[in-house]
């Protein structure tokens, strides 16, 4: 079952295949966990490239990423060397499961995919070549028609937000989750109860006091 915003999201520990943890929900911080396909990918790894490359905004922003895939530990962390965020193994796509998280051929098969598949490929091959990442397996584990999601996760569990991708590379850009989390912190503000003795000043203040001209002559 998908989750919609306001959903609860359990309290875990998330151990990561680069030698993080992800605390999800993290009492301190938002969460933004995303949910990609296999190790490798070549649009996964386009997209995460874009997310290691402002990782100081998206932290600046109080903001932790930890990163699914359904590959499993030992082939997923050849992969994730280099990036600065935790990167999940669930091999057995048990968090996929609980997170409503879907495969379908229209994670390929979608137009509107085609055009950045061809621009991945291409710059993967290159990055091969030169020997800065590694060529995903022939045949992934989990398949290859994994569709991505993205939840935003405050830290008493609610889902702040969430997308589920309609292709491979329908998901929330870096300036769409800053966005998302700065409303975030601007309703949590608004909703923060008054202090008690800056209401009672206001309660108590004599009509016209404080203004000029409010005084007696």
């Amino acid at each position: 079952m998908r989750l919609q915003p306001g959903s609860d999201v359990p309290a875990r520990d998330l151990p990561a295949v680069n030698g993080r943890t992800a605390a999800v929900p993290d009492p301190d911080r938002l969460v933004h966990l995303q949910f990609r396909r296999f190790a490798g990918c070549p649009v996964c790894n386009l997209h995460l490239r874009s997310f290691a490359a402002r990782h100081a905004d998206i932290e600046a922003a109080g903001v932790r990423e930890a990163v699914v895939f359904h590959s499993p530990a030992g082939e997923l962390a050849e992969h994730a060397a280099g990036l600065p965020f935790a990167v999940v193994a669930d091999p057995d796509k048990k968090l996929y499961a609980e997170f409503g998280v879907e495969s379908a051929p229209r994670a390929l098969l979608d137009p509107r995919v085609w055009g950045t598949i061809v621009l991945a490929v291409l710059r993967g091959l290159r990055q091969v070549a030169r020997g800065r990442e590694r060529a995903p397996a022939a045949r992934p584990h989990g398949g290859r028609l994994g569709l991505p999601a993205d939840f935003l996760i405050a830290p008493d569990g609610r889902v702040v937000a969430c997308k589920y991708g309609e292709h491979a590379y329908d998901q929330w850009s870096v300036d769409e989750l800053l966005a998302l989390a700065a409303g975030d912190l601007r309703s949590r503000w608004e909703r923060r109860p008054l202090p008690a003795a800056a209401g009672d000043a206001r309660r108590d203040r004599t009509p016209g006091e404080g203004h000029p001209g409010g005084g007696r002559s």
